[in-house]
């Protein structure tokens, strides 16, 4: 049985038998897009399937570092971190390409823990676009640097004088991704076997960096194969003593690394954007989504640039916006409207990093676009030539620190209906903790600037 034929509990059942796995690999993803799980028996696997089982909600009350928020009330020492329910998605099943023959399956928070789960809130916002008659088409777009590194050596060396694979800008070159086609071919064929397949991969421009379009699908589907791209794209560089990173800015001497949203809504099988007459292509609906989006940009910016690090990459003249605005076929705006067929007409979300939690900012992403359309919204004209270049509102500019983010998005009463209040109140008060642990750090600029001198 192909893993993609996992539809329902029992066809997981079935997999399971004709594979003879004694156990299985689970896993859910915390605040931060990060997957965290854990091999179980088949015993358990199979009673999970039918009514959940118990996970840690520290999962939820923690940051990337395993460091406890003191900031939020769903979880913590008050509560004592017992364990929240989750249930096994069954239509999430794959086949670990790194680990021939097992099983993966990825699960979902249920109960209370439902209002925070970042899977949950994408869920939400897309059954808002359901009622609404829509459906929601979505490829996902990464760009990311793979160092000649290992996790250990890059602790080593402070994290610098880092090796990349390949030297020097050098985007959409055919000599470097010959040289090193075999681990090319090995990601190809890994997302191929794990249902996240690549329409294009390519140098960008920056040493050892990549760009991989994962190929368009349903909304939420295709979030689980950002978040397991991601991922994989990891464990398969480390499995040969490489080191890949999604880090927003890792370097202030290269561009950033964004994670691009291609997005179209469709109603009875027909694109919802695309209007032959009108301009641009543009329907009215499509005229609405883009302007929601714009509007609610800077109230929704933590959910898409979600790191302290995220906002080193919004800069004038590397390739990311630093105001909320739109154009066409403009690669210089955070909105890029691309007037295509009727099949390809989409907007292209070019704020979001690519550290950025893919459930998240999705949702973000398409929650705001619902917004506009159910506000009737209008974009406003689109931005010609340069955005650096021209002076925007001051309402289009975008929060500057992740700590100005989080109290947008808080303050927010679009985001707190599209949300829910329970995930906004949780979600503001991580992003305040990540900022206050930044301060925490002493930067060599400072040392540099300070120690001597002042």
């Amino acid at each position: 049985m192909d893993p993609r034929q996992v539809k329902t509990a029992a066809d997981a059942r079935k997999i399971v038998k004709e594979r003879g796995l004694t156990h299985i690999k689970v896993g859910v993803h915390d605040i931060d897009g990060i997957l965290r799980g854990k091999y179980i028996h088949i015993d358990k696997f199979h009673s999970a399937l039918e009514g959940g089982f118990g996970f840690c909600d520290v999962v939820l009350g923690w940051d990337s570092n395993d460091q406890l928020y003191d900031n939020v009330t769903y979880t913590g020492w008050h509560s004592g971190y017992p364990d929240a329910n989750v249930r096994i998605l069954p239509d999430t099943c794959r086949e670990i390409a790194t680990e021939p023959g097992n099983l993966m399956f990825l699960c979902e928070f249920i109960g209370k823990a439902e209002e925070i789960c970042p899977r949950g809130v994408l869920r939400r916002v897309l059954a808002r676009a359901e009622k609404m008659g829509f459906e929601v088409k979505v490829g996902f777009e990464y760009e990311f640097f793979v160092f000649a590194e290992t996790a250990f050596s890059i602790r080593e060396k402070g994290h610098k004088n880092l090796k990349p694979i390949s030297p020097g800008f050098f985007g959409y070159s055919v000599l470097r991704n010959s040289v090193l086609s075999d681990f090319y071919k090995d990601l190809l064929a890994m997302c191929e076997t794990m249902d996240m397949g690549i329409e294009g991969l390519h140098t960008e421009t920056g040493a050892g960096v990549l760009e991989a379009a994962l190929r368009v699908g349903d909304a939420l589907p295709s979030a689980d194969r950002a978040a397991l791209f991601k991922l994989f794209t990891k464990v398969l560089a480390q499995k040969r003593d490489w080191l890949a990173t999604f880090m927003a800015k890792w370097s202030k001497d290269w561009p950033g690394c964004g994670g691009h949203m291609h997005m179209s809504l469709w109603k009875g099988g027909k694109s919802a954007f695309y209007d032959e007459k009108a301009p641009h292509r543009m329907s009215t609906t499509m005229r609405h989504f883009v302007g929601g989006q714009r509007a609610l940009m800077p109230e929704t910016l933590a959910m898409v640039a979600s790191t302290v690090n995220a906002y080193r990459r919004l800069i004038p003249g590397f390739w990311a916006p630093t105001d909320a605005t739109w154009g066409v076929e403009n690669r210089t705006t955070a909105l890029r409207v691309i007037p295509g067929s009727a099949k390809s007409t989409r907007v292209e979300y070019r704020v979001a990093a690519a550290d950025a939690n893919p459930y998240l900012a999705l949702a973000a992403a398409v929650g705001a676009g619902l917004w506009g359309i159910e506000n009737k919204i209008e974009p406003g004209d689109p931005i010609k030539g340069n955005s650096y270049a021209v002076k925007h509102p001051v309402k289009s500019q975008l929060p500057r620190t992740l700590m100005e983010a989080g109290g947008r998005l808080k303050g927010s009463k679009p985001a707190r209906n599209l949300f829910g209040d329970a995930f906004v109140d949780h979600y503001s008060a991580t992003r305040e903790w990540e900022e206050r642990e930044f301060r925490k750090a002493i930067t060599d600029w400072e040392l540099e600037r300070y120690m001597e001198i002042i």
